[in-house]
């Protein structure tokens, strides 16, 4: 057996284990996609899933690469994803360039496309969907080859097989309206001759009520990506905008006006006042915002009304954090952040305060939140996986648990 050849069986043997091992077909459909991209040899990829319900729209389950893909669909016909879909056959983009489908490749735009091949991801019974690789490993300047290709293939037809026994899909999940939309945005950070580039080139888009996780190992971008959403920091280059107003080159003094008037912040050390009850820590938002919420009623959300006249000092690591989420949202926000929200509490606590803000976000409030904690991303409606200042990963999660079904 040559190594081709093994490597074929390896990963086939790997992409059905994986499969048998699953709790959920999303689950399985992940983890296939890495398995698949990684024996592949490419550089990013995704699982365009057949939404029968809407004449078999073509739209993203689960990608890899630096783009956000949230709010993007084909119709069988459209593209390489939609022809694929609807002829059944492979493309293969070996060389892509100016004079080649540019359609094709428009789903990844932020990321340099060098090749690009689609592939059927469908069972003996149906067509589920479309796969997509783009780029070799690494660079994303080596193209693809026929042998790369076939491998993607092979891979592709066995995941497809050996998932038709499983349970089907949940209902895709339907983004809102663009609240935030980042692209390019790079930080840099200079200390006399070194400089630290922190964020590489992120592309994303933030929706209107979802609840929104940015995973990730310490130095990998999530705070400071965080931060510049919350208007705290200021991107390097790229654009940012809300709502359609481009916020890229505003002062400090405005940024510190729209960070007033649009944004709540639920930050990991609570960040109370330590002279002021928790009425008093609230009335000194209210006082700054033109609507605020009435303040009793903040504290009642949170379900600390009988501790109104407590100090900071006075009261449970919990209890402050829920302070600091009525503080959020007491300005009414459109959005609110939350950067390691759990990290210094334990686990009944954060349990706790998670169905606090699992409540926040079910009454329509966008959420977006910093966390390394794997098991809290089973909440989230998206989770973005950061890695090296880059969106590695991002999934669509459309099996969002409670927070009472976490455990770790």
């Amino acid at each position: 057996m040559d190594d081709s050849a093994l490597m074929i069986y390896k990963a086939i043997n790997k992409t059905q284990r994986i499969i048998a091992n699953a709790s959920t077909l999303d689950e399985a459909l992940r983890d296939c996609l890495i398995t698949i991209v990684d024996n592949a040899g490419a550089d990013g990829g995704a699982i365009w899933h057949a939404d029968k319900s809407d004449g078999n729209r073509l739209r993203p389950f689960y990608w890899i690469g630096p783009v956000d893909l949230a709010s993007r669909s084909h119709l069988p016909g459209d593209g390489s994803v939609g022809r694929v879909f609807q002829t059944q056959k492979a493309e293969r983009l070996f060389e892509f360039n100016a004079l080649m489908d540019v359609e094709s490749a428009i789903d990844f735009k932020g990321m340099p496309i060098s090749s690009m091949v689609c592939v059927p991801f469908s069972s003996a019974e149906e067509n589920l969907g479309v796969i997509q690789f783009v780029n070799g490993t690494g660079t994303g300047s080596h193209p693809f080859n026929d042998e790369i290709a076939d491998v993607m293939e092979i891979l592709a037809m066995t995941a497809a097989m050996a998932l038709q026994e499983n349970e089907a899909l949940a209902e895709p999940w339907e983004p809102g309206e663009v609240v935030m939309s980042l692209r390019d945005i790079t930080r840099e950070f200079v200390n006399g001759d070194v400089v630290t580039k922190v964020l590489r080139g992120v592309n994303l888009d933030v929706y209107d009520g979802e609840f929104l996780v940015l995973l990730g190992e310490s130095g990998c971008g999530k705070s400071t990506l965080l931060n510049i959403i919350g208007c705290m920091d200021s991107a390097t280059s790229g654009t940012f905008e809300y709502l359609g107003q481009d916020l890229t080159n505003l002062t400090q003094d405005e940024l510190t006006d729209f960070r007033r008037d649009n944004i709540g912040f639920i930050f990991q050390n609570y960040n109370l006042m330590p002279n002021l009850t928790s009425f008093r820590n609230l009335t000194l938002i209210s006082e700054l915002v033109d609507n605020p919420m009435d303040i009793d009623d903040a504290l009642e959300l949170v379900g600390l009304s009988e501790r109104k006249k407590s100090y900071p000092s006075q009261m449970s690591g919990g209890q402050q954090q829920r302070v600091s989420i009525a503080r959020a949202l007491v300005k009414k926000p459109k959005i609110i952040l939350a950067d390691e929200p759990t990290a210094a509490l334990d686990y009944a606590t954060s349990i706790e305060v998670l169905q606090l803000m699992e409540e926040v976000v079910r009454d329509g409030t966008t959420m977006v939140m910093v966390t390394h904690n794997e098991e809290i991303t089973r909440m989230a409606d998206r989770v973005v996986r950061m890695r090296d200042g880059r969106m590695h990963e991002v999934t669509i999660n459309r099996h969002p648990a409670h927070a009472t079904d976490l455990v770790w």
